[in-house]
């Protein structure tokens, strides 16, 4: 099991953990037929125990794309933490009016739209879907969150421009730390978080960087998006780390190991590159964007 530290700061009273999953055992939560990965059951009891460790009281549970359209699991958990939580939703055409204004009555208050982890690369589709999605949930005051890399975000920005509705962009938009801040399409997200409605994700460090071990190298890319608007910015562990896939829609893939990652070490590389702002992006900024 993962040791999780103590954040080597005071953390703010209140804060929020903006982006995590659950899964639960095959039998009781099947995950979808075809999907990119195929995940070990991840409970919500250990979850909450590292949660009270790095020191946050409140998180938005974000729909694991294993499970495609059907949040069960993910709406499961959410009954059981209440006020406490929040969540974002995977729909698809099945889903009814009727179960929408169920999941915004158990705190459901966006759609994420999962470019990244299945390799789209059609951004007429991305753009058909991220329209659709727009229609059915907008009015209901709720946001789109993207995980893209910055190519499909690149080409998707007139229309996150354009948007009626907050647009979040996941994981800093999966820039390649190698290439650092010059690379082709991070000074558009951080263009975009100056338009008011845009907001960004800055975590998945590891996912930028690519390591197991430091993940300080993903810290100048937080600091820019941070730079670029403090107040659209929130932060969440990604719990409980997913690893490697083969990023691609597939019957029955082999099962994803989790990363054994300390989340009190990412929460201390978030207060370095948050700076005087880091009571806003665990708490002032969510409790906005996800309503609480």
């Amino acid at each position: 099991m993962t040791q999780h530290s103590r954040p080597a700061f005071a953390v703010p009273a209140d804060g929020i953990d903006c982006h995590m999953h659950v899964f639960g055992t095959v039998s009781d939560y099947p995950p979808a037929a075809r999907r990119s990965y195929t995940p070990h059951p991840a409970k919500l009891e250990d979850y909450l125990a590292m949660l009270g460790i790095i020191g946050l009281t409140r998180n938005v549970f974000v729909q694991a794309s294993a499970y495609g359209a059907d949040n069960a699991c993910m709406l499961a958990a959410m009954r059981r933490r209440g006020a406490l939580c929040r969540g974002i939703a995977v729909i698809d055409d099945h889903t009814t009016e009727t179960e929408l204004d169920e999941m915004h009555a158990l705190g459901v208050r966006g759609v994420r739209l999962n470019v990244a982890t299945f390799g789209l690369t059609d951004t007429d589709a991305l753009r058909h879907q991220m329209q659709s999605a727009i229609a059915r949930v907008a009015h209901r005051g709720w946001h789109i969150q993207i995980f893209a890399k910055l190519p499909m975000l690149i080409a998707l920005q007139e229309d996150i421009k354009s948007a009626p509705c907050p647009v979040v962009i996941d994981h800093m938009g999966l820039p390649e730390g190698p290439l650092g801040l010059g690379q082709p399409g991070f000074s558009t997200i951080c263009e975009l978080l100056t338009l008011g409605h845009v907001w960004v994700k800055v975590s998945g460090t590891y996912r930028v960087i690519m390591t197991e071990s430091d993940f300080s190298a993903a810290t100048p890319f937080a600091r820019a998006l941070i730079t670029a608007n403090p107040e659209r910015c929130v932060w969440g562990t990604d719990w409980p780390h997913i690893g490697h896939h083969g990023q691609r829609l597939a019957e029955g893939p082999p099962l994803a190991e989790f990363r054994t990652l300390d989340d009190g070490q990412l929460l201390t590389l978030l207060a370095d590159a948050a700076g005087p702002h880091l009571a806003k992006i665990l708490v002032q900024n969510p409790s906005t964007l996800y309503q609480f």
